[in-house]
């Protein structure tokens, strides 16, 4: 067996409205499809798929814990363009979304963050020959 590529990836949600609201306003993705209980929303040509599910709200401690120390932990990345990445830290903040400070890597800066309900995000920007 061969894959071809990633279709789509899921993420689970407490409050399916809300994430739409983060998804869409926050990150800017639009929606391709709401299927009722579950909402996809098209990625850079795949789709990230939100579905409701009962789970226990993330605990300010386990929150903090988690965007203190993000590497090594399961996660999603987003790659946006340079402009993009450079004001994202304000506007993550501007919508009180918890974010750790970003990293430089070298060849590309990433930043991981929170969604409403504790899913581990990260936006990834890699730089050009000349290093932007």
């Amino acid at each position: 067996m061969k894959l071809l590529r990633l279709d789509h990836f899921g993420i689970e949600v407490a409050e399916l409205a809300r994430a739409q609201l983060f998804y869409t306003g926050v990150l800017g993705l639009d929606v391709a499809a709401n299927l009722g209980d579950q909402v996809l929303l098209e990625c850079g040509g795949q789709n990230l798929a939100l579905f409701e599910a009962a789970r226990p709200p993330m605990t300010p401690q386990a929150r903090a814990a988690l965007i203190a120390h993000p590497l090594g932990r399961g996660h999603h990345a987003f790659r946006v363009n340079a402009d993009d990445f450079a004001g994202a830290k304000e506007r993550l903040a501007a919508a009180g979304v918890e974010t750790a400070q970003p990293i430089d890597w070298g060849d590309h800066d990433c930043m991981y963050f929170l969604d409403p309900d504790g899913n581990l995000l990260e936006l990834i920007c890699y730089r050009d020959a000349a290093g932007r």
